[in-house]
């Protein structure tokens, strides 16, 4: 009749344990993981697994403007007994940015992943922008690569290929062109404007959703030579 909680040495019987021994048995949770527990110790005290609520809805960004992380939590409905399933994890946290402040003014943009895609691009928008009369040259920006997702050595198609030439640690060359200059400040997104030395910032391929990374921008260059075997541009 006894069904103790925890570990309690007093919680004490005597008779046949489940391995057909018999001695001194026990009746409290512990015994479960002991092996010391009376016979009848399943039906007396069955064991109860610990039940959690749903989890709530995901909370907003922890702070705006920064790569932060937002949290969602549930709660305790019934506690573990007698050996039951302990409680899961109360809460969950997951990686957030959100672009606009509190006032709503839109963040730098040090924050905005960049997209990127072959510098092979590049001959062809500046022919359409020479036909469309808008000659306004653009730039590009040196970045180092620090890191980079396992799927971008994994693109085996002809239009990600591109992809296989990001290496961590290697110095890459990006272009901003026309049609990607953005007004008003005429940059391109995600170019790192505004941001601070050795800062990390997101970059993600364009064609593969699992081809992403971090670089750190290292200067801005108003006369573009990047080398075609690391040249890209900004989407």
């Amino acid at each position: 009749g006894l069904c103790c909680p925890g570990r309690d040495p007093a919680c004490l019987s005597a008779g046949r344990r489940p391995d057909g021994s018999s001695g001194p048995c026990y009746c409290d949770q512990a015994c479960a993981r002991t092996l010391d527990c009376c016979h009848d110790y399943a039906q007396a005290c069955p064991a109860i697994p610990c039940v959690v609520s749903p989890w709530s809805a995901w909370s907003g960004c922890a702070e705006p403007c920064k790569t932060t992380y937002r949290v969602r939590s549930r709660h305790i409905v019934q506690e573990p007994r007698n050996g039951g399933d302990a409680c899961p994890a109360l809460e969950e946290r997951a990686a957030c940015v959100e672009y606009w402040s509190r006032q709503g003014a839109e963040c730098q943009q040090a924050l905005i992943p960049a997209l990127i895609t072959t510098g092979g691009f590049g001959k062809a928008r500046k022919k359409r922008a020479a036909a469309d009369g808008n000659g306004r040259a653009g730039y590009c920006v040196q970045f180092q690569l620090v890191a980079l997702a396992p799927g971008c050595l994994q693109s085996q198609r002809w239009h990600t290929g591109w992809m296989r030439q990001l290496r961590e640690g290697h110095r890459v060359c990006v272009e901003c062109q026309q049609p990607a200059l953005q007004p008003p400040g005429q940059h391109c997104r995600g170019d790192g404007t505004g941001s601070h030395l050795n800062q990390l910032l997101h970059w993600q391929a364009l064609g593969n959703h699992r081809c992403k990374g971090t670089w750190r921008r290292i200067r801005q260059l108003d006369t573009c030579s990047c080398p075609s075997a690391h040249s890209f541009l900004f989407i």
